[in-house]
Parts: C-alpha cells; structure tokens; sequence
C-alpha cells in the first residue's frame, strides 16, 4: 500500500463515530438502503444494522445510489427483533424512532452527542408498534409543509446531519474514536480493497 493510500484510509478512519448508527426496518427499496447508507458514511458512521423480520433478507444494494459505499461499511443484517435490540443495546445508551406519536419530541432536542441509535421504518407503514414498544423515545422532523413525510433516505439524511452538527460541535471528529482493533481490522480490510 503507497503512504498516499495508507494516510487517505487513516484519515477516513480516524473520523469514524462508533457511537452512532442507524436501524433500518423492512425497508424495502434496496436503493433507498443504498441511499441511506451513502450518507452513513459521509457522516462517518462505521457499523450499520438493518432488521428484515418481515421481508426476506437483502442480498444486493442499489449500487448506483450507494456510489460504493457498501464497500466501506459494516453492514449487520437480522431477521430477528430480539437478537437485533439485544445487540444494539450493548452498545448504545438510546435508541429512538422516528415516529409521529402523542410523547414525540423534535429531532433538535435529541442529544445526538451520546451513544444512539436512530430509527427509520419501512417506506409503506413506518416503524413497527413492536419497535415502538422497545425504543426510549420517538421523534419527528419540523416540517412546515402539507405533506408531513419525507422519502426514507431523506428523513435519514437530515437526521444524520444534524447529528454531524451536534458532534463536531463537542469535538467527536476531532478525536480517534473507533476502539483500537477495529481500527486496526478495518485498516487491513480496506488496504486490501482496489478502489476508494
């Protein structure tokens, strides 16, 4: 690997923010997926989690959409509720889904500054009552328009910025977050890959 290679990866890596993530639920559209998981990236989000309990398993992503992304994300799939919360709860301290309900608060007053999980539902029906019934809160964007919904990868991407915002506010990419051996691991993958 030239030094030029090896900096570029290392200076991607060195902005990855293993305290945020997202949870897609039986999103369908593999390029709204694609699309989401373009903007993981470009936040730097590292591990993405994607529950298909209703739909079978993706096996492709949209590759025009992602631009690639796929490459350089750690992408974990379940068909199981369970076994995804019980994961995602040994690693983030809060999970919240957006969802339009009586106790929903606006995407501005979350702190997006602690270890969290942000969830989006499927494109048709939104995030599931068994999800609502596990999640520490839900939230909605501030829309002012007729149409109180934006597109799935939309939605992400707001919420994913302002999480960018609240971040880089407090120094998170100013600092090396990624626990050591996954950065490590992570180092080796991408140096093996041919493009970047």
């Amino acid at each position: 690997m030239t030094p030029e290679r090896y900096n570029r990866l290392t200076s991607v890596l060195n902005k990855r923010q293993p305290d945020l993530t997202v949870l897609l639920e039986n999103v369908f559209d593999p390029h709204n997926i694609s699309a989401v998981l373009r903007t993981c990236d470009a936040v730097g989000i590292q591990d993405v989690y994607i529950l298909n309990n209703r739909i079978p398993l993706h096996k492709k992503w949209g590759y025009r959409s992602s631009s690639t992304a796929t490459e350089w994300l750690t992408i974990h799939q379940f068909d199981d509720l369970g076994k995804c919360f019980s994961t995602l709860r040994e690693k983030y301290t809060k999970i919240y889904a957006t969802h339009l309900g009586e106790d929903s608060t606006t995407l501005h007053k979350l702190d997006l500054t602690e270890p969290v999980v942000l969830v989006f539902g499927n494109e048709r029906f939104g995030v599931s009552d068994e999800i609502i019934k596990l999640v520490d809160g839900n939230f909605i964007i501030p829309q002012v328009g007729i149409i109180k919904s934006l597109n799935i990868s939309v939605a992400c991407a707001v919420c994913l910025y302002e999480a960018y915002r609240q971040k880089d506010a407090a120094g998170h990419y100013d600092e090396y977050r990624l626990p050591a051996k996954q950065m490590e691991e992570l180092k080796f993958e991408w140096g093996m890959k041919n493009q970047f």
